[in-house]
Formats: structure tokens, sequence, C-alpha cells
């Protein structure tokens, strides 16, 4: 079943903690944090300390993606600080095997990013090792994109190389997420839709959770 992850990004942050619960009282199960170091991507976000206090206000599974130019020198930092998983840019990890690895060794799961114009076919290598693969459906660095619609492209030729290859890894898509899109995300082989602007900026981010979380699941029941 098709799960949609808030994204802390959109939350407002001087109630972090009530926002998060909203989203609980929804049904949420996971959350995304965006890490980002106005290097790799042009802004800055929230790092560790950031991610300790969620950590501390939520048993949420906690999915943690970094958009930092040098992952491999903060994979402990932030698994220690409360992160269950963690997704690193193909675009920045020379030795992605390795760094997959690494973060599996230190009981986190492993994900893989592919900004917008990298191709699948740069995973090839590592799609028996990684737990995860998140699309960005935007550029990375700024919350409240449009979705970009050739990432459906890339979701169905991920899930196609998952069916033929007989592997497990989960398809993950952040960027532009909404009511209008989540159907035929789910329909090209997503399992973890990332939303922030359509949860937490609206009027009630606990309906608007449950009506992303419920257009999910009724596509997922329409697919099978």
């Amino acid at each position: 079943m098709a799960q949609v992850l808030p994204s802390i990004l959109a939350a407002d942050f001087t109630r972090l903690g009530d926002e998060i619960r909203r989203v609980e009282a929804g049904g949420a199960r996971m959350l995304h944090v965006d890490v980002m170091d106005g290097h790799f991507v042009p802004n800055i976000s929230m790092g560790i300390p950031v991610l300790k206090a969620v950590r501390r206000v939520t048993k949420l599974t906690l999915d943690v993606h970094l958009m930092i130019s040098n992952p491999d020198a903060f994979l402990l930092p932030f698994l220690e600080a409360g992160a269950d998983q963690l997704s690193v840019h193909q675009e920045v990890c020379p030795h992605l095997h390795r760094t997959l690895r690494a973060i599996q060794s230190e009981g986190g799961r492993a994900g893989v990013v592919l900004n917008p114009a990298t191709p699948v076919s740069s995973l090839e290598e590592v799609l028996d090792v990684m737990d995860f693969v998140l699309v960005m459906s935007v550029n990375p660095g700024f919350g409240g994109q449009r979705f970009i619609p050739r990432s459906l492209n890339k979701i169905r030729a991920l899930r196609e190389l998952r069916e033929r290859h007989g592997l497990s890894y989960q398809i993950e898509v952040d960027g532009g997420v909404s009511a209008a899109n989540v159907p035929d995300l789910v329909n090209a082989g997503c399992d973890w839709l990332v939303a922030g602007s359509s949860v937490f900026e609206t009027a009630d981010a606990t309906e608007a959770y449950r009506g992303l979380q419920r257009d999910a699941e009724m596509a997922s029941m329409a697919k099978v």
C-alpha cells in the first residue's frame, strides 16, 4: 500500500512538535526530513540539532534526505541523531556502493536520490544494494515547486527494473506531490510519496494528510 510521507520542510518551525502531532493524528507512519547545505543545493535548511529534537517528540520512522556535498562525513552523526533511513545523492557519491553499505552497517536503511537530469541507468550497479530510491520530481533546494511530468517515466523504469530483477527496493518521489497527481504516481510504481506544502500549508494538516493518504490507498487498491 502506498504511503504518504509528510515533509517537515513545509511545517511551521515555531511549533514543530504540534505540526508533527497533527500528521500523526492523521495516520502518518513516516516523516521526511530535508537536510540542505547551501552548497550542493542553493538553500540551507536544518541539521542534526533539529533532527534530535524531532526524534524526541515522535516515534515515527524518520526518512532523512541528505542534500549535501559530502554525505559520507555525516552518515553516522545523522543516524545517531535519530534517522531511521538516509538517502544520498548519486551525483555526489563517487563510491556509492561503499556509502550505501556504510549506512546499512550502522543499522540504517540506505537510499539513492536521482535529480531530474540524472538517468536511472546510473544506478545499474547498485540496484541490488539500495533499500530504496528517491526520484526528485523537482530540482532540489526549495519547497513548493511544480511537479516535473517526465518524472513518471523514471518511476516506471525503476518499477520495471525491480520486477525484471526480482528486487524489493521501495520507490519514493519528492516534489510537487498533490491530490492531482497522487493516482498517477501510485500507478507508475511509487511506494512512498513525499508531500510538504500540500499537507502543512493548508488550513488543517491532519485532514490534508488523511485526504492524500486516502487517495494513495485507493490508487493502490485499484492497481491490484
